[in-house]
């Protein structure tokens, strides 16, 4: 065994065992979906600024939910209810009461020039308190001494970030430091300036800061500080007695922004998951189903190293769990979306080394099992590094952009990525590698899975098919294949769940326990199948769906009553979108600058004509999906937002594999058509695609035969999605470039010298498409 093999060994096994430390001593954050949480309802009042109306309301709670996201990486649902309600739902909220302290605070933010000293009594107790002075109010500041202000010079909209910070030089401890918008910054200088004016000791050479009508900080300008010069205009500290948990919590309003109206908790209580506990028993069973058979296959198709392959995959699960827990990532429905992507990057990995390793075997018989498998990975390295990368530069800025349930697509498919090239690149090398160190191994190379060329690569070697002389007609096919999805949008138009359009959420109380999903049951069979329905509260049952008219509501109170005996409807109301327009906008900023940037890295990676034709493949994916959910009468809500999600994922990992080995062939064979190369490139990628494509099938099958109804339309996405993408990463995005190539004057990439091999030695060429002829 070589040294690098005892050190991936030895690395392997390190992180494998944290990680089942982390599986058996920490649990992990479920989300409502999984395991219910705290639901509250929060009532918006009038301000003197602002009138409680919808549009007031859904500004603050955009401002809400920006606050509820810095709590914590986790997936809260935020609802308008009516004009003026709020309905928020935190997933395994720890501490409700914090939590509610947090999201109710108004965090008004004031900077204000210091007047003088307030005037107080004898007893200490202000004069004329909370009345309006002649210049400005009178507050105390930290030590308790009044202090007389001048108006609000400066206010929190002017704050571009504030973050807690231990100051252990200066010993002042938990301080908040604030960086200024430019504006606001010129407003700080000027304003520490005229404070600069007055002497040392002198009251007005402080300035104030204020949190909702209280001082929380009055520095005094530092003496080193010249009058009208000012403080610097990039940030400034707020410093204070504060703990750790106050300065994190006073950076999170200040960053969160101010409240547009006032709000007060009108109820809070725990609710139970949207899904009971036999979806999720379906769900794990269909996923352990689902990740048996892609093992098997994978087994059967690589021999000894498949079955290797598939311990590594089991690791990826062991170590991508305990990522999740360990960073206490919310675990929820759509968040888990990213491990489907995951995984099939984690089989897609070792099938690219596989596939290479037996090319190397198959074009070098002479050559001993380890050198063709080391061969296999050097030559596969540069798909795996380009698909994961553009992967996850897609999750980082899903997470830093979007926020809800994309920001937890963003976090869950980043650690899957991650945990997936550690289990492929590190543990299956190894073991690999150990397993080529047997005599028995070597000598029984059928065994191995690399001594055998494969059927499908046989299959395609013997037709040597060319699928790349019209490059048109699978434009012209694909081009149809939009249309008809187009025209399913147009005329069938698009089934928006109740996260996108709102609805009605109506509360019941039975006399009979009625179990929750046999409730979904009685209300699918009542034609409410995409109603959510939850536990609210003792025995009550919530029901939340679109469209839903009074007579609608008879029927779901009927169909509850067949089971529940005697229902009465306790709550009623007509909610917004949880998926508000904010949250859908930056959804797509997010998801735009995502397609932008990975167009960017393709176009530096490989060719502008390259990066056009992996995003015209996205592009048709992402239509064709939606289309045939629009044909199908399927609901397009959140759920479906993560499966399209990974479908974008998918889609550009699989045109970057397939434009990764044109670009290898065609700077070796430079004076070759780019047509040939790319029948070559797709032959020669192809068994790796049907490979990765079945593994990942085979999970997602499990999930919709045996994941029940919640996980029907999430499975059936992924399904049509994989398909097409499949499809399109050879015959979408490879024509596309090919056209585009021939109306480009780039030259092509720069050829690779052989050893041995003098430049300019030509051949005479005929064309590679008239009696099979070659270059």
């Amino acid at each position: 065994m070589t040294r690098a093999t005892t050190v991936r060994a030895v690395l392997a096994a390190a992180v494998l065992l944290v990680s089942v430390l982390i599986t058996l001593t920490m649990s992990p954050r479920l989300g409502l979906d999984l395991q219910g949480g705290t639901r509250m309802v929060l009532q918006a009042k009038d301000s003197d600024t602002a009138k409680a109306d919808r549009e007031s309301t859904d500004r603050t709670l955009e401002v809400l939910r920006q606050r509820i996201d810095s709590l914590g990486v986790a997936e809260p649902t935020l609802t308008r209810s009516g004009e003026d309600r709020i309905i928020v739902e935190l997933p395994d909220v720890q501490d409700p009461r914090k939590a509610a302290e947090v999201i109710g605070r108004t965090a008004q933010l004031g900077f204000h020039a210091v007047q003088g000293p307030g005037t107080e009594d004898g007893a200490g107790k202000e004069k004329d308190a909370g009345k309006e002075k002649k210049d400005g109010p009178t507050f105390r500041d930290e030590q308790g001494r009044a202090l007389d202000l001048g108006p609000v010079r400066l206010t929190g909209a002017g704050v571009k970030d504030a973050a807690a910070e231990f100051d252990a030089q200066q010993g002042a401890g938990w301080t908040v430091s604030l960086d200024f918008h430019k504006q606001a910054g010129k407003d700080w200088t000027r304003l520490t300036g005229e404070a600069a004016c007055y002497p040392e000791g002198d009251e007005r050479r402080r300035v104030a800061i204020v949190l909702d009508q209280q001082i929380i900080s009055s520095p005094q300008v530092s003496p080193s500080v010249a009058c009208k010069a000012g403080l610097p205009s990039g940030s400034t500290q707020i410093t204070g007695s504060f703990g750790a948990d106050e300065a994190r919590e006073l950076a999170l309003l200040i960053k969160g922004g101010a409240l547009p109206l006032p709000v007060e908790i009108v109820e809070q209580r725990t609710v139970g998951p949207t899904l009971g506990a036999a979806a999720i028993d379906a769900s794990a069973r269909a996923a352990l189903i689902g990740a048996a058979a892609t093992a098997l296959f994978i087994t059967i198709v690589y021999r000894l190293f498949g079955a290797l392959a598939a311990v590594a995959l089991a690791a990826y699960g062991l170590i991508s769990y305990a990522a999740l827990v360990a960073l206490g990532v919310t675990l929820t429905l759509p968040g888990l979306a990213g491990f489907v992507l995951a995984i099939g990057m984690a089989v897609d990995a070792n099938v690219l080394v596989f596939e290479r390793a037996r090319e190397e075997h198959a074009q070098h018989p002479g050559r001993t099992l380890r050198s063709s498998l080391t061969a296999g990975f050097r030559g596969a390295w540069s798909a795996v590094a380009d698909s994961n990368v553009t992967t996850l530069i897609a999750a980082g800025l899903l997470f830093f952009l979007g926020s809800g349930p994309v920001k937890g697509f963003g976090v869950t498919l980043a650690i899957g990525v991650l945990a997936s090239m550690f289990s492929a690149l590190v543990i299956a090398r190894a073991l690999t590698e150990i397993a080529t160190g047997s005599r028995f191994v070597n000598d029984y190379r059928g065994i191995n899975g690399i001594g055998i060329p494969g059927r499908v690569r046989t299959w395609l070697t013997r037709r040597d098919p060319r699928l790349m002389k019209s490059p048109r007609r699978w434009l012209t096919v694909s081009a149809v294949l939009v249309a008809v999805a187009v025209l399913g949008i147009v005329v069938r138009g698009v089934n928006l769940g109740v996260e996108f359009t709102g609805g009605r959420l109506v509360e019941y109380s039975t006399s009979r326990p009625v179990d929750v999903e046999r409730a979904r049951t009685l209300l699918a069979g009542a034609g409410f199948g995409d109603a959510e329905v939850t536990t609210a509260g003792a025995g009550d049952l919530s029901v939340r769906t679109a469209g839903l008219g009074n007579d609608d509501e008879r029927a779901v109170r009927a169909a509850l009553a067949k089971e529940g005996g005697e229902t009465t409807k306790v709550r009623d109301e007509l909610i917004g979108p949880s998926l508000g327009d904010e949250l859908r906008r930056n959804a797509l900023i997010a998801l735009a600058i995502a397609v932008l940037v990975q167009l960017a890295y393709l176009a530096v990676r490989f060719r502008w004509t390259f990066a056009l034709g992996s995003v015209a493949a996205l592009v048709h994916d992402v239509i064709i999906l939606v289309g045939a959910f629009a044909w199908l009468g399927r609901t397009v809500d959140g759920i479906f937002l993560a499966a399209l999600l990974t479908v974008i994922g998918y889609s550009v990992n699989d045109s970057v594999v397939v434009f990764d080995r044109v670009r290898e062939i065609w700077a070796k064979a430079r004076r070759t058509p780019l047509p040939v190369v790319a029948d070559r490139a797709v032959v020669q990628t192809v068994p790796r695609t049907v490979n990765t494509g079945m593994g990942a099938l085979f999970i997602l099958v499990a999930l919709a035969v045996l994941g029940g109804d919640s996980l029907a339309d999430f499975a059936l996405a992924l399904l049509i999605g994989i398909c097409v993408g499949t499809y399109s990463s050879v015959l979408t995005a490879v024509p596309a470039a090919l056209v585009l190539e021939r109306s480009s004057k780039a030259p092509p990439p720069a050829r690779k010298r052989s050893p041995g091999r003098r430049s300019g030695t030509k051949k005479p060429q005929r064309d590679p498409y008239d009696n099979g002829a070659r270059v």
